[in-house]
């Protein structure tokens, strides 16, 4: 899989977009090269940051696991405005790797996580009461940074704190949420979408067991290693994931993939968590013919560029 070869015979060329520490790709999406070879499509991995890359040299460049990118999103995201053929989008990469997107989604109606921010700078003190709550950069990826806190616990309280000013002082933003304790249980959904002929289609879902375990004493790695099982969606998870899908700028029917992250609210109903659109696992592996609809996904974006 190299990148400096133009393809013999004129087949489309496709770059599946990475980082350096998966430069052979991750395990699950090595899953799609075969069907896309099966359609007469020459994939290669590329590094993001790679400049020996000639980006226009691709009829399509598909953002998959640039997990590096969350320290560095300014130049990420100025990259991404320089890849002429990009999917996701450049302005989607954007808006979607600052998680201040969450503000927009709830006053759109879209039922979501409340969440507080605190910029750099501000003082922050931990809510009075008990409670758990969640502490996490707004930009970031593999829950890095990310910790879990007990407000009845005088020493959580002054981690708490501890990790938002680390976060202040480095200059990003914080998020701070309440824990929702049906992830402990129900776990976290996760909802995959991919192009069809007609916008974006239901693929699959699979379930996401708990990971925050407590404070953060930092991630050894890209990202927490995950506990994922197959799961069946239900019809009201469905209905959030559509209304929230209807809500991203420019419109959902240019995306390439959508993950729609969701966990049961206090009344068991489901919220939004997170909305993936710059480079979510995808978990081809746990769904039957997920690796060839993602493949199909991709045929149905080259044709509309031709």
């Amino acid at each position: 899989m190299t990148n400096h070869h133009q393809s013999t015979r004129g087949e489309p060329r496709v770059a599946l977009i990475t980082c350096t520490e998966l430069a052979d790709l991750d395990p699950d999406d090595r899953l799609l090269l075969a069907p896309l070879a099966g359609r007469g499509i020459v994939a290669e991995a590329a590094v993001w940051d790679d400049p020996a890359v000639d980006w226009s040299g691709y009829h399509l460049a598909v953002l998959r696991s640039p997990w590096d990118y969350a320290l560095r999103r300014d130049e990420f995201v100025a990259w991404a405005a320089t890849v002429p053929a990009l999917v996701n989008p450049a302005d989607v990469v954007r808006w979607n790797t600052d998680k201040r997107y969450l503000a927009e989604l709830s006053a759109a109606g879209i039922p979501t996580v409340p969440t507080g921010w605190v910029a750099p700078g501000e003082s922050w003190q931990a809510p009075a009461g008990t409670g758990e709550y969640v502490i996490k950069p707004a930009v970031s990826a593999g829950s890095q940074d990310t910790g879990r806190y007990d407000l009845a616990d005088p020493a959580h309280r002054e981690l708490a704190a501890a990790h938002v000013r680390r976060l202040s002082d480095a200059g990003r933003v914080t998020m701070v949420q309440p824990y929702l304790s049906a992830v402990d249980t129900a776990g976290e959904t996760a909802l995959l979408f991919m192009a069809g002929p007609d916008g974006l289609a239901f693929s699959h879902a699979i379930r996401k067991g708990p990971m925050l375990t407590g404070p953060d004493l930092g991630v050894d790695g890209l990202y927490k290693p995950e506990e994922i099982t197959s799961r069946a969606a239900r019809p009201d998870e469905l209905v959030v994931a559509e209304k929230t899908l209807a809500a991203v700028p420019g419109g959902a029917e240019r995306l390439l993939y959508a993950r729609v992250d969701l966990i049961p609210g206090p009344d068991g109903s489901p919220v939004l968590v997170e909305l993936e659109l710059t480079e979510p696992s995808l978990f081809l592996a746990h769904a039957e013919g997920a690796p060839d609809r993602l493949a199909e996904a991709i045929v149905t974006h080259l044709a509309r560029r031709a």
